[in-house]
C-alpha cells in the first residue's frame, strides 16, 4: 500500500525538537518541549496506516525510502516512542540542553532505522544513533566516561564501516538497495558483512564488550535511553533481514548464558544491568535465528517488554546513583528505609525481567522458549531456561538484596529522587504489570497471528519451580555472592582500575571481558605508532631532506632553464621575428596610391614571367 497523503515521519519531531531546544531553553520553554515532542511522535505512530510507504525521495539515481511501515515495524515504533515519553519525563529535571539534544537525536536515529526502506537511509540513521549516543556517555564529564565514550565511538564507527562495506558489495552485485528479507541460500560475503554490522549493535559476543564498558559510564538519564534503542534497533533489522539464519540462533543462546554469567559476579549495579542486556537480547537474537512465526513474534514481544523493564531497572539504579553517588553493591545496603518508592519500582523491574507471572517478562520470554521447543531445538531451549535461572539469581534476588536490604548498612542517608524520576519509573512499572495482566494488548501488535497462551498450568508450574530452586540456591550461596568479601576466583577475573596496590578490594576493580583486547591492543597500537612507525617516518623524512629536496631543486632549476631558453626562446623569438618583419615592411609604406598600383602591376608581370619560364 502506498499512502498518497502527507504523513509526518515521527523522527521529524525529534529532529526539529533538537534544533529548537537551545532556543526553548532561552525562553524557559525547554521543559514543555521535552514533553510535547515525544507525545506528538507517539500520537503520530498511533495514527500510522499499516501497511504504508511514504517519504520516497529520488536522489542521485537512488530511491530513498524514509517510511516503510508494516506490523513488524509498528511494534518497535510503538515502544520506541513510548520509551521516548518515559525517558523525557525521567530526565525532565536535567537543565543541560545538550543532554536532551543528544537524546532527541538518538531517538530520531532509532525511529529512522526502524522505518527505513532502503540500506542507504538505514545507514544514515544508523550512524546518527552512534554519534548521538556517544554524547550521552561524554556528558557525564568524568575521565572514565571520556575514555569509555571514545572506545564506544570507535567500536561503532568500525561496525558502521563493516555495514557500509556489506551494503556497497550488495549493491555492486544486485544494483538494488531495498532493505528486505535475505534468504539463507542467497547470502554471500556482502550479506554476512551486513549481518556482522547489525550483530555488533546487538552486542553479540565476541563483539559485545562495548556495552558493559560504556553504558555504566553514561549519565544517569543517558543510560536509560541507551538501554532501550541501540540493541533493540539491531534486533529489528536482524528480524527484518535475517530470520531463519541458524548462526543467529546459536549466537543468541550463547549470549543469554554469557551475559548472566558475568552479571552474577559483577559488583557494580549498572554493569550488572548492562550484562543483562547482552543476555536478554540473546533471547531475541536466538528467536530471529529460529525464524518461525512464533519465534519472530516472541522476539518482538520480548523486545517490547525488555525495553520497559530494563529502562525501569536502569532508572532505579540511576536513582540510587543520583541520590547517593554510588553504584557498587559493596558500597550500598539498607536503602529501603530511605528510598522506598525507588525500591518498589526497581523490584517490579527485577521480577519482570525474571519472568514472574503477571509481569511482562512472563508473557514474552516464554514465547521464545516455546518456539525453540516446537522447532525441536532442545538444547537451545535448555540453554534459554538456564539463562532464566541466572537472570532471577542476579537481578531478581542479588541486585535488590544487596542494594536495598542485605550487605552492610549504608553509612549515609538518602531519599527518593525528584518526582519526575519517580513518575517515569511508575509509568514503566505500570506497563510491566499491565502487559503481564493483559497480554493481548501486546499480542495484537505482533507481526503474525498469535496462538500462544502463557497462562497455562505447565508454564506456571515450571516458573515457580525455577524461582523456588534459584531462591534456595541464593540462600545457600549468599556468602559466596557477597560483593563485600574477597574471593580469589572472582579476583582472578578482575583488573584494578583505581588503586592497584589494594588487591583485596573488589570495589577498585572491574571484571575482565573481551574489551581487554582492544583496551590493551590500543596500547600496543600506540607503542607501535610512537616507536617503529615513528622511527620509520623519521628515516623517510631524513632521506627526503637529504636526497628528495636536492633532487627537487635540481629538477626545478633544469625546468626553469628549459622554460626560459627553450619554450620562451622559441615563442619569444618567433614573436620578435614577426615584429621585426612588420617594422621593415612599414618603412616601405608611403601612402601614395600610384606607387601601390605600379608595384602591384610589376609584381603581376614578375609572376607571369616566372610561370612562362617554367
Amino acid at each position: 500500500m502506498i499512502t498518497s497523503g502527507i504523513f509526518m515521519h515521527p523522527a521529524t519531531y525529534y529532529l526539529i525538537g533538537a534544533l529548537l531546544l537551545p532556543v526553548a531553553k532561552r525562553f524557559n520553554a525547554m521543559k514543555a518541549l521535552l514533553i510535547a515532542v515525544p507525545v506528538l511522535a507517539f500520537l503520530q505512530v498511533l495514527q500510522m496506516p499499516i501497511p504504508s510507504t511514504f517519504g520516497v525521495v529520488h536522489y542521485l539515481g537512488f530511491d530513498l525510502i524514509f517510511g516503510r511501515a508494516d506490523k513488524l515495524t509498528y511494534v518497535f515504533l510503538n515502544v520506541f516512542t513510548l520509551m521516548g515519553i518515559i525517558g523525557c519525563i525521567y530526565s525532565w529535571h536535567v537543565e543541560e540542553a545538550g543532554q536532551h539534544i543528544a537524546a532527541f537525536l538518538y531517538v530520531a536515529g532509532a525511529l529512522g532505522v526502524t522505518l527505513a526502506g532502503d540500506y542507504l537511509t538505514l545507514f544514515i540513521f544508523w550512524e546518527l544513533m552512534a554519534v548521538a549516543s556517544t554524547f550521552l556517555v561524554w556528558y557525564r564529564r568524568q575521565e572514565k566516561s571520556l575514555k569509555a565514550g571514545f572506545r564506544y565511538l570507535l567500536v561503532h564507527v568500525t561496525g558502521g564501516l563493516i555495514l557500509f562495506a556489506g551494503i556497497f558489495l550488495r549493491y555492486q552485485h544486485l544494483h538494488d538497495l531495498h532493505f528486505d528479507r535475505i534468504l539463507v541460500e542467497n547470502a554471500g560475503l556482502a550479506e554476512y558483512l551486513i549481518m556482522i554490522g547489525f550483530a555488533l549493535n546487538a552486542a553479540v559476543p565476541p563483539i559485545h564488550a562495548w556495552l558493559p564498558d560504556a553504558y555504566p559510564e553514561a549519565t544517569v538519564t543517558g543510560a536509560v535511553f541507551m538501554c532501550a534503542f541501540t540493541t533493540k534497533s539491531a534486533v529489528y533489522v536482524l528480524a527484518r533481514a535475517f530470520p531463519g539464519f541458524e548462526v543467529l540462533m546459536f549466537a543468541g543462546a550463547i549470549m543469554s548464558l554469557y551475559g548472566v554469567a558475568y552479571a552474577t559476579i559483577e559488583n557494580d549495579a549498572r554493569r550488572i544491568l548492562a550484562y543483562h542486556i547482552v543476555s536478554q537480547v540473546g533471547y531475541m537474537v536466538c528467536a530471529v535465528g529460529i525464524g518461525t512465526e512464533m519465534a519472530i513474534n516472541g522476539a518482538c514481544a520480548h523486545a517490547y517488554a525488555h525495553i520497559l523493564y530494563k529502562a525501569l531497572l536502569f532508572m532505579g539504579a540511576g536513582s540510587v546513583l543520583q541520590m547517593t553517588g554510588k553504584s557498587r553493591l559493596s558500597e550500598l545496603g539498607g536503602l529501603y528505609k530511605y528510598m522506598p518508592l525507588a525500591m518498589i519500582f526497581t523490584i517490579i523491574g527485577g521480577i519482570s525481567i525474571s519472568g514472574f507471572p503477571l509481569t511482562s517478562g512472563f508473557i514474552s520470554k516464554s514465547m521464545i522458549i516455546s518456539a525453540a521447543g516446537e522447532d525441536h531445538h532442545v538444547w537451545i531451549m535448555i540453554m534459554l531456561l538456564a539463562a532464566a535461572v541466572g537472570t532471577f539469581l542476579s537481578v531478581g534476588i542479588k541486585l535488590p538484596y544487596f542494594v536495598w536490604y542485605g550487605g552492610k548498612e549504608s553509612d549515609f542517608e538518602a531519599k527518593d529522587p525528584p518526582w519526575n524520576m519517580i513518575l517515569g519509573m511508575a509509568i514503566a512499572a505500570a506497563f510491566c504489570i499491565g502487559l503481564g495482566c493483559y497480554p493481548d494488548y501486546l499480542y495484537n501488535m505482533l507481526p503474525y497471528p498469535v496462538a500462544y497462551h502463557p497462562y497455562n498450568l505447565p508454564h506456571i508450574s515450571e516458573t515457580f519451580q525455577i524461582f523456588a530452586f534459584t531462591g534456595l540456591g541464593f540462600y545457600l550461596l549468599v556468602k559466596k555472592l557477597n560483593p563485600h568479601k574477597h574471593h580469589p576466583v572472582m579476583d582472578a577475573l578482575r583488573q584494578p582500575v583505581e588503586a592497584p596496590e589494594r588487591v583485596h578490594a573488589p570495589k577498585t576493580s572491574i571484571n575482565l571481558d573481551l574489551d581487554w583486547f582492544y583496551r590493551k591492543g590500543a596500547k600496543v597500537f600506540m607503542w607501535i605508532a610512537r616507536n617503529p612507525v615513528s622511527g620509520l617516518n623519521e628515516v623517510v623524512s631524513n632521506v627526503y631532506k637529504t636526497v628528495g629536496i636536492a633532487f627537487t631543486m635540481i629538477s626545478a632549476q633544469f625546468l626553469s632553464w628549459f622554460d626560459w631558453n627553450g619554450i620562451d626562446g622559441v615563442l619569444d623569438g618567433s614573436a620578435r621575428g614577426v615584429v621585426g618583419c612588420g617594422n621593415r615592411v612599414r618603412t616601405h609604406i608611403t601612402g601614395n596610391l600610384q606607387q601601390y598600383i605600379g608595384g602591384a602591376i610589376l609584381l603581376v608581370f614578375l609572376i607571369v614571367a616566372v610561370v612562362l619560364m617554367v
